[in-house]
């Protein structure tokens, strides 16, 4: 078993995507985690690439965000598309990923994310409210690399 199969139990999986679609439930805003085994890119740079390959840039308001996890690197990633990150406040993606660490470090890796997927679920609330005409523009699921 490979070091991504075992980061999150198939019961953890639903658990995150459950709060995916609870976070996207009140907003227009599109979440999405990206879990692979490693990079030797800085994490920012590959979950830009990583960003781009799963379309998140294509989202209406341009208001995704992206969770990049490469568990074997022990890197992890924010990525908000440019219409969420010219509203939220500057230290707003450092503010999750600090709950994120606080939980990783305790090896309580769903929920970390869980917790990092619902406050950004509420920022995304805040200047995306959900609007009746929205559509569920991105998969809910875990990508996997």
């Amino acid at each position: 078993m490979s070091k991504v199969e075992d980061f999150l139990t198939a019961e953890q999986e639903q658990t995150i995507v459950l709060a995916i679609k609870t976070a996207e439930k009140n907003t227009s805003g599109e979440i999405r985690v990206h879990i692979e085994k490693s990079t030797e890119k800085p994490p920012m740079e590959r979950a830009l690439d990583v960003f781009y390959s799963l379309k998140m840039d294509a989202t209406e308001l341009k208001n995704g965000v992206l969770i990049y996890v490469a568990v074997e690197s022990k890197k992890f990633a924010i990525l908000g598309d440019e219409g969420i990150n010219k509203l939220v406040p500057e230290n707003f993606w450092d503010n999750e990923k600090n709950i994120i660490l606080a939980h990783f470090k305790d090896k309580e890796y769903a929920l970390g994310l869980k917790k990092a997927i619902l406050e950004v679920g509420k920022k995304l609330k805040e200047f995306f409210p959900h609007q009746s005409d929205d559509t569920n523009e991105l998969s809910d699921e875990i990508s996997k690399g």
